[in-house]
């Protein structure tokens, strides 16, 4: 679904109103011309025109992977080599949040820059992406890019005719694909699939496929790791957008390592000192770290790598018990937080401080680490204002423009960060953690000093209690107003 002529006004006259307080008017008309004949003549479809300066934008996501899963925040165990050169080349977020400690209301997150409360995906395989959200693909296709989604979708039902994951068939009122949110190309899968032979070793209630299209599904090259086989497409789609001189915006979602974890023979390997189930998800993770190196070695050998965006993270922090191939209640648990407090479903830092990167080598000096807090919420904000827009007016987003924090401009986030699941509910800001698990009891945490959340200071200090519980409450109150569509006009 391509942004309407309102959501384009909108934008439009936002950024006439930064050009009339800088320029004179004979020179603003003459640009606001230009813009508008381009965009009119993109529409009709002259879209291989790009400024040479625009960058490329690729997200990748992990899916339940712990911060201390990775090399590169301290794993000697799991093999990373690919992500720790990532983290190498570029800047590494320390704490780095998803939106959400479940996978849904996190991947929504991303692609409107507002919490998952507001447009009601609350929980995993809850509610679908409203259609009037505002959907990043569908901002940065309006601005020239090709937009490609590769993996998990998670956002609701691919299929409105045929039975597919836990909530596509005829009938379903969950029917939101890709395509309708401002993708052109897509491979991509309603639910979790296992991470080896994923058509094959699917053990869910209903099954899920590769769709490539409305009512249209991939039946070839479905074997052997599943992070190579959504690589093999989300290459091509790269490939193909450079050879027609098209920037491009592509998210890999990959299923790894969700339940049902399966390596394959070789990935086992590696592993084969520890017990079954930590194969299979060491080596899952080390399979989906080489397509990551793949993805990062083509961007080098196409000559884009220099102005090609490419962040990395999690949608929450590793699951509370094994997941394995052998799903047993009990089983050991086999992902790691780093030490932090809580896993996936807490809102302890565990469930929702996952790992974070973003390379931008013409634009971001390589080998930083930051403490900055940030969100999966800021990807919005931030690339509109890379590729020249600003963040439309009229509702509210939780992210915030992560350029003046990239370029050395803010040292302190600005507010806070604010999250809901379920009945927890948290709020953070630069220094100190405000949390209740049941909704009632709220507990207070100083992050600077005390990250793993062992000392609740709630009692040493009411006053920061009271303000901090004050703007969780109001701010529970702007979500609940949005989720009633009291934000679309």
């Amino acid at each position: 679904m391509e942004l309407n002529e309102a959501k384009l006004h909108e934008l439009l006259g936002i950024r006439i109103k930064i050009f009339m307080h800088k320029y004179y008017f004979p020179i603003f008309f003459l640009l606001v011309f230009v813009f508008i004949s381009g965009y009119t003549a993109g529409r009709e479809g002259d879209k291989n025109v790009s400024k040479p300066d625009k960058p490329n934008i690729i997200l990748i996501m992990a899916d339940d992977l712990g911060w201390g899963d990775v090399g590169f925040n301290g794993n000697v165990i799991i093999k990373t080599p690919g992500l720790d050169k990532m983290a190498s080349n570029g800047l590494v977020f320390n704490r780095f949040y998803s939106a959400a400690p479940v996978c849904s209301p996190t991947r929504g997150s991303c692609l409107t820059g507002r919490h998952p409360y507001r447009y009601g995906i609350n929980f995993a395989n809850v509610g679908v992406l409203k259609s009037q959200e505002i959907a990043l693909a569908e901002v940065v296709k309006n601005a020239g890019y090709t937009t490609g989604h590769f993996g998990k979708w998670h956002l609701g039902a691919i299929s409105n005719t045929i039975d597919d994951g836990r909530r596509g068939g005829s009938g379903t009122d969950a029917f939101c694909p890709p395509w309708e949110n401002g993708f052109d190309e897509c491979f991509s899968t309603e639910q979790a699939v296992p991470t080896w032979n994923p058509m094959e070793n699917q053990t869910l209630p209903k099954t899920t496929r590769y769709w490539i299209g409305d009512g249209i599904y991939e039946t070839e090259n479905l074997e052997g790791d599943d992070s190579r086989v959504i690589m093999d497409r989300a290459i091509p789609f790269i490939q193909n957008a450079v050879k027609s001189n098209q920037p491009f915006f592509t998210v890999i979602w990959f299923h790894t390592p969700h339940s049902p974890v399966v390596a394959g023979p070789e990935y086992l390997k590696i592993y084969d000192e520890n017990d079954e189930n930590k194969q299979h998800y060491y080596g899952c993770i080390t399979a989906l770290d080489e397509q990551v190196e793949r993805l990062n070695k083509e961007l080098r050998k196409m000559g884009i790598d220099k102005n090609t965006i490419v962040t990395f993270c999690s949608d929450n922090g590793p699951a509370g018990v094994g997941g394995g191939i052998k799903q047993e209640p009990g089983e050991r648990q086999q992902g790691v937080t780093g030490g932090f407090r809580g896993r996936k479903g807490s809102l302890y830092e565990g469930g929702v401080r996952v790992p974070g990167i973003i390379v931008w080598p013409s634009r971001i000096a390589a080998g930083q680490r930051i403490d900055f807090p940030t969100v999966t919420s800021d990807y919005f904000p931030t690339i509109l204002n890379i590729i020249g827009f600003q963040v439309p007016k009229g509702r509210p987003f939780d992210g915030i423009d992560l350029m003046p924090v990239l370029n050395g401009e803010l040292n302190e986030r600005p507010g806070f960060i604010g999250f809901q699941s379920q009945k927890q509910k948290s709020i953070v800001t630069e220094r100190y953690k405000l949390i209740s698990i049941d909704g009632e009891v709220f507990e207070l945490y100083d992050l600077l000093s005390d990250q793993k959340e062992t000392k609740n200071i709630a009692e040493q200090h009411p006053e920061i209690v009271v303000k901090m519980k004050s703007e969780l409450e109001a701010w529970i109150l702007s979500c609940k107003n949005s989720d009633d569509g009291n934000d679309y006009d």
